[in-house]
């Protein structure tokens, strides 16, 4: 690309925001050029807005330490700025729904961190090498708002990750009935340990709406395009527990699963191994080169070792065995905040660029 789109972060001063800010510093296709937040922020720049809260190990971006802070809610002078937004707010569900859809009608693509319109029929949740398909509902997406360059693209729920690629992967074979139990980071709730001192030598085995979500989003992500909706699947079966776990970043996943057809272990590891998707035939700058990595070790994945293979953009799976309920049982491992969240909602945009859905205004 000779010239890099111009990037927009709706939500810029919370942690997925910052994620946005840090993973966009030098990308080869776009660029951070407006940042916008609540009315509190507006009008300081980025650098004291996020002063004594900025989250992250490494420093604040240069590149955006002056940047103005804008209010999110002034919609048109925002959009007239950027090509695109990636958009991580903290606000009701049914204000985010709203805010989204006034970015769309003003013909800009927006990229979501939120679960707001995770089933919004028309609107993709995308895992992007898993159902990059989703992305023809964006006609019916736009005809419905009135407009032909903007739209709503979703990213799934961060738990989910740690299993739904291990099991995509086995679709042939397919899954029936899966049992899977995730152990979640404090970052998932946007916390690190001098917010939630709580949670040091702690397990809180209740995370509110997880478990609805990381039973039933793996369906839409699994589901199909049918008359300008995105149609659930009818199967596997999954139930799930999530816990939260006095850990920074990554969530792992233990997970008992029983096929149709049931798969040999060479056959799955096989599977694993040369489980590749759009984003690896694109080669998009944010696609991990391997996908799905599994370690023959019995005591990995580990989170503090693992959750950042592949720059935080791969999925570790470990401890695959025979099971005496189940067919088989894995251990899946996946960094919340990168592939789960703001890392992924970037591989969702290179995506959605490298098929012609946003491009410069």
């Amino acid at each position: 690309m000779t010239q890099k789109l111009k990037a927009g972060i709706v939500g810029g001063t919370g942690m997925v925001g910052q994620r946005f800010v840090q993973l966009l510093d030098g990308h080869p296709w776009f660029e951070v050029t407006a940042i916008a937040a609540s009315a509190g922020s507006a009008g300081k720049t980025y650098e004291e807005s996020v002063q004594n809260r900025w989250k992250l190990a490494t420093p604040i971006p240069e590149a955006v330490k002056k940047i103005v802070v804008q209010d999110a809610s002034k919609v048109e002078a925002f959009a007239s700025e950027v090509d695109f937004i990636f958009c991580a707010v903290d606000m009701q569900k049914d204000q985010i729904k709203a805010l989204e859809e006034a970015y769309a009608k003003t013909g800009t693509p927006v990229i979501s961190n939120n679960s707001a319109h995770r089933w919004t029929p028309d609107v993709p949740m995308i895992i992007p090498e898993i159902n990059p398909g989703h992305m023809d509902v964006i006609a019916a997406q736009r005809k419905r708002l009135n407009t032909s360059t903007g739209f709503i693209a979703v990213k799934p729920n961060c738990s989910i990750q740690s299993y739904v690629p291990a099991l995509n992967a086995l679709k042939e074979f397919n899954p029936t009935t899966v049992v899977a139990s995730t152990y979640q980071a404090i970052s998932g709730a946007g916390k690190n340990f001098t917010d939630w001192p709580e949670m040091l030598d702690n397990v809180i085995p209740y995370i509110g709406g997880e478990e609805e979500k990381s039973e039933q989003e793996p369906l839409r992500i699994w589901g199909s395009v049918q008359d300008g909706a995105i149609v659930k699947a009818s199967s596997p079966l999954i139930t799930t527990q999530c816990i939260r776990v006095p850990v920074t970043d990554g969530h792992l996943a233990t997970v008992f699963a029983s096929f149709e057809k049931k798969p040999s272990k060479e056959e799955i590891l096989a599977r694993w191994l040369n489980f590749k998707g759009r984003p690896q035939e694109l080669e998009l700058p944010s696609a991990p080169k391997q996908f799905i990595t599994y370690f023959e070790e019995e005591n990995r994945p580990q989170t503090k070792l693992d959750r950042d293979i592949e720059g935080g953009m791969g999925v570790s799976v470990g401890r695959l065995r025979e099971d005496s309920l189940y067919d088989f049982k894995f251990v899946g491992l996946s960094h919340n905040t990168l592939r789960g969240a703001a890392g992924g909602a970037v591989l969702i945009a290179e995506l959605l660029k490298a098929e012609g859905y946003i491009q410069a205004k």
